[in-house]
C-alpha cells in the first residue's frame, strides 16, 4: 500500500524516534481496542470523527475500553454497535498497540480488522463515520503513531507496537512485525 507522498518525510523523519522497551514490570491502567473495518473491493477503510473521549477531535479507528469481565473481542463489537450502529461478523486480532504517556496514561490497546458487518454506518453522539481510500487515509488529522503501523494492517501485516506520548506528541516508537 502506497502512503500518501506528503507523509512519507515526516515518517521517515519519525523513524529515527525510535523507543527503548517498555520495562518488564509495566502495566496498563486502561484496555482498549479498536475495530477498523475494511472494503477490500473499493480499497477503503471505515474512519470516524471522534467526538468524545481520548482523542475527541481526531479521526481514528472506533473502539473503546473493555467493561468488566468483556474480552477484547466482544469489546470491539459492542464498541462498533455503540459508535456506528453495525454489528461486525469476522473481526479478526490483527495487532496490540502499547502506549505510555507522560501524564501517566498507560494504554493496552488490540487493533482488530474486519471485512463484513451487518447495519448501515450510522453517525452517533460519540462518532461520525466515514470511508477513506487507503491512499487517502488522513494522517494529519490522525494520533501521530498511526502512520507507523495502519498501512501495514491494511496490507494484512500482524504486529506489536510501542509508543511513548507527551500529551498528544510522540517522542518514541517501536513496532514489531509478526512472521
Amino acid at each position: 500500500m502506497e502512503i500518501q507522498k506528503g507523509f512519507q518525510a515526516k515518517l521517515n523523519t519519525m523513524s529515527g524516534l525510535l523507543c527503548p522497551p517498555f520495562p518488564a514490570d509495566w502495566k496498563p491502567n486502561m484496555i482498549a481496542n479498536l475495530a477498523f473495518m475494511i472494503d477490500r473491493e473499493a480499497e477503503r477503510v471505515l474512519l470516524i470523527h471522534k467526538k468524545t473521549g481520548l482523542g475527541a477531535g481526531k479521526i481514528n479507528g472506533p473502539g473503546g475500553k473493555l467493561e468488566p469481565n468483556e474480552t477484547a473481542l466482544e469489546s470491539a463489537v459492542r464498541e462498533l454497535q455503540e459508535e456506528l450502529l453495525i454489528t461486525p461478523t469476522d473481526l479478526e486480532e490483527m495487532g496490540v498497540l502499547h502506549f505510555q504517556f507522560v501524564q501517566g496514561l498507560a494504554l493496552h490497546c488490540t487493533v482488530f480488522r474486519g471485512y463484513h458487518f451487518e447495519g448501515d454506518p450510522t453517525e452517533t453522539l460519540e462518532a461520525k463515520p466515514q470511508w477513506f481510500a487507503f491512499n487517502e487515509i488522513p494522517f494529519d488529522r490522525m494520533w501521530a503513531d498511526d502512520i507507523f503501523w495502519l498501512p501495514g494492517m491494511l496490507a494484512n501485516r500482524k504486529f506489536d507496537a510501542w509508543f511513548h506520548f507527551d500529551d498528544e506528541h510522540m517522542t518514541g516508537q517501536r513496532i514489531e512485525w509478526r512472521s
